[in-house]
């Protein structure tokens, strides 16, 4: 199975100032969001991020990493995503969660961003990446932010208020809790079915073309090879 991967951009503190290369530390952030220190350690027990980042091979998370806007950073990938194709921009994607969760960054930072994306971009297509002046550029820039507004908005008619989601076919919808036992139930579903019912619904939405996302994100190792 082959698979397109669509990022949808979601902010989880809308009002950080933009201006800022960051605000707090997620640790300061977590315990303002759950009204103190023993709130706080209420929600770490009640979802066991911890735990169930060890079960997929995370072995640790930066507590004090440096909570930031993220408008950049959601119109760097996108921005990837349209230009390069979704597997250029999922493994951009997999550099900052590393950047951010583990070695704690600010997604504000953009300097640092340009830096570390262009290097990386140097590695997968070194003939046609873009240069980290480029980059910056793009990041000090406003391209791309109209689309993520839309994108903000369609996910607030669509009732869409916290993550992670995930929509399958543009029209199941899991909970970023479901084990990932629920996914392979779903895939081996279409697999057998032979065949994809829906569509991506975000595409338009975010300017991401029917080409790109036929091209997929995630192919099998003989189609890669090819």
């Amino acid at each position: 199975m082959a698979f397109s991967v669509l990022r949808v951009p979601f902010f989880l503190e809308p009002g950080y100032d933009e201006s800022k290369p960051f605000i707090e530390t997620n640790r300061e952030r977590l315990i303002h969001k759950w009204g103190g220190k023993r709130g706080w350690e209420v929600q770490k027990q009640r979802h066991d991020l911890k735990g169930r980042g060890l079960e997929a091979g995370i072995s640790h998370f930066n507590l004090d990493r440096l909570a930031a806007n993220t408008m950049a950073s959601h119109r760097l990938i996108q921005h990837i995503g349209k230009t390069y194709g979704l597997a250029v921009s999922e493994a951009i994607y997999d550099l900052l969660n590393q950047y951010y969760f583990v070695d704690g960054h600010s997604l504000n930072d953009k300097p640092r961003l340009a830096k570390v994306v262009a290097a990386r971009m140097q590695e997968l297509m070194p003939t046609e990446a873009p240069t980290k002046t480029e980059l910056l550029d793009f990041l000090n820039g406003d391209e791309g932010r109209e689309q993520i507004m839309h994108a903000l908005h369609a996910l607030n008619q669509l009732g869409i208020h916290s993550i992670p989601k995930f929509i399958i076919e543009g029209r199941t919808v899991v909970d970023g809790a479901a084990r990932s036992d629920t996914f392979v139930e779903i895939f081996r579903e279409i697999e057998a079915r032979g065949v994809v019912q829906g569509t991506a619904i975000f595409n338009d939405v975010l300017g991401v073309s029917d080409e790109i996302v036929e091209k997929g994100s995630h192919l099998p190792p003989t189609s890669m090879a090819a």
